[in-house]
């Protein structure tokens, strides 16, 4: 099935518009057409204007509807080889309007060809392109219709044989009532150079690939120099942490990764499989502290069916699920001394047995543990056996804080500011200098995991497109310029801490009173919130709960 379109102004041989259904294809003389939705352009345009940004998406759609009405200007010489200079050049603005894209009427047009002399104004009705415009983004402020100036000017060119601009003076998407166009050759408007940056080739997928390959390049360099894996840096303390996972790399002893909450000891341990020979086997990791006593042996070792009330199936622990890998033990301080137990065995035989079974299976496991619980000091205390303690403490790693690795800031910033954008698809510009400097100033009791939250915070306050800011990382703190925003000295608001101290000498305060006294104002202080109240007293979670615990006992 096929039908005929009449299109007035061409020869009746060939005037015909042929629509094929059978074929699917749509045909004006020999050239192939597309029908398109105007919301597929509509949303085109948004997705270029969003990934490219204006100007950029500005110029590819005026590149598109040049080469558009550069070829209806050779279908039209090719159909047209008799016709007047007028004739030829009104055949554009009928086929743009055939094309359902704008109603075109001549206002003024002056054109010789073979003296390559010309000028036009036009008057375009119902432009598809400000009505797409207008419901995507509202009034503009600037004219609109770059596809269409893109077509005349494409056109124009080519019967004229040189570079003839348009430029839209009026646009309906700036809330004029008709869109109207001038053009003339390049050389007679002001200020070309516009103009001409549009219409040339834009060659972003090469600078893209090259910027992609200098960052790839950096990565990799400052991976080499600096880091291992994901993790970035450039202070001694952590470059020389990096250099004690290196050298024990291609070992199989056990390591014990030591520091505070939130240092990443889980990061640095999944970088030392990564360069481990092991690399390709599993790294299962496993947080001691939330698994309840009577579940951390079968969250080990696993289980046999029917072993106890609920256990419907056999499952591997997590030794097993590791085997030929790295186990990655955090918190392990806070295993119960029954569990410590059965890993000391686990550690020396080489082997597990599952909970409810007769047999014993042998695995071959990496094990790293973690912990900012002072081992030493636990097994003085009698909360950590001392031969377990020895058997993990082969080969200790000090992980520094935050506090202590200033000079990575700026880089985990970005390598943050990288992740977060990508995660909730946002643009982001970057960071201010004043918020940067603000993040160097600070303490950093939460260490990276505070640092990379309150990155993911900021990326979702700031406004797309706006670089984060003081006010969207400290929302909480004063941003008067006459109080400092961090003060690191032992001054305080309504006095010092030296005039406090001899208050409470004065009053035969004892120093465990004190510290109780300290220990549950700042509990109240966090509405019970044991993490919080830790970062208040500057210490870790679980030396305040163990602080906490050892007075209840008394």
């Amino acid at each position: 099935m096929s039908s005929q379109i009449s299109i007035a102004g061409l020869p009746s041989e060939d005037r015909n518009l042929h629509l094929s259904f059978d074929a699917g294809t749509i045909l004006l003389n020999d050239q192939r057409m597309v029908l398109m939705h105007t919301h597929a352009m509509g949303a085109l345009r948004k997705e270029l204007m969003d990934t490219l940004g204006m100007e950029r998406a500005r110029g590819v759609l005026i590149r598109m509807g040049y080469a558009s009405g550069a070829k209806d200007a050779e279908l039209a010489r090719k159909l047209l080889p008799e016709s007047t200079d007028e004739e030829l050049l009104m055949m554009g603005p009928r086929l743009h309007t055939l094309e359902g894209v704008v109603h075109v009427k001549p206002i003024k047009v002056d054109i010789d060809i073979r003296q390559r002399h010309f000028y036009g104004e036009f008057l375009w009705e119902n432009s598809h392109e400000a009505e797409e415009h207008l419901k995507l983004f509202g009034i503009h402020h600037d004219p609109v219709c770059w596809t269409q100036i893109g077509y005349a000017s494409g056109y124009t060119s080519e019967i004229m044989g040189r570079f003839i601009a348009y430029r839209e003076v009026d646009c309906r998407a700036k809330g004029d009532r008709h869109c109207r166009i001038i053009g003339r050759p390049i050389e007679e408007w002001d200020n070309a150079e516009e103009e001409r940056s549009y219409y040339r080739p834009d060659p972003m997928a090469e600078q893209l690939l090259a910027l992609q390959d200098e960052v790839n390049h950096l990565r990799d360099s400052l991976q080499e120099e600096t880091g291992i894996g994901d993790m970035v840096g450039a202070s001694q303390p952590f470059i020389q942490a990096c250099d004690m996972l290196r050298k024990v790399a291609d070992s199989h002893v056990t390591v014990l990764l030591l520091g505070e909450t939130g240092v990443g000891k889980e990061m640095f341990a999944r970088a030392l499989h990564s360069i481990s020979p092991l690399a390709k086997n599993p790294f299962i990791a496993i947080n001691c502290a939330t698994i309840p006593d009577e579940l951390i042996e079968s969250e080990l070792f696993g289980v046999e069916k029917g072993a106890y009330t609920g256990a419907q199936q056999s499952r591997p622990g997590r030794f097993e699920r590791a085997h030929g890998g790295t186990l990655f033990l955090d918190e392990v301080g806070e295993l119960s001394m029954n569990a410590q137990a059965k890993l000391l065995r686990v550690l020396q035989e080489g082997e597990i047995e599952r909970v409810g079974d007769t047999r014993t299976r042998k695995v071959d496991v990496r094990v790293v543990a973690a912990t900012n619980v002072d081992l030493q000091e636990a097994v003085s205390d009698g909360r950590f056996r001392s031969d377990l303690y020895y058997r993990l403490n082969i080969y200790p790693v000090i992980i520094p804080p935050l506090r202590d690795r200033k000079d990575d800031i700026e880089l985990l910033v970005t390598r943050f500011l990288e992740k977060y954008t990508a995660r909730h698809g946002k643009r982001v510009s970057g960071i201010t200098e004043k918020a940067l400097e603000a993040l160097k100033d600070y303490d950093w009791p939460g260490n990276i995991r505070e640092l990379e939250n309150m990155i993911e915070r900021g990326v979702i306050i700031v406004t797309p497109g706006d670089a984060i800011d003081l006010k969207d990382l400290f929302p909480c703190l004063s941003m008067s310029p006459e109080v400092p925003l961090f003060n690191n000295s032992n001054e305080k608001d309504g006095g010092d801490v030296e005039s406090l101290a001899s208050q409470v000498i004065d009053q035969s305060t004892s120093l465990e009173e004190m510290e109780t006294l300290l220990l549950e104002t700042a509990v109240k202080k966090a509405s019970g919130n044991l993490s919080q109240a830790a970062r208040i007293l500057g210490i870790t979670r679980p030396q305040l709960a163990y602080r906490l615990k050892k007075r209840e006992q008394e």
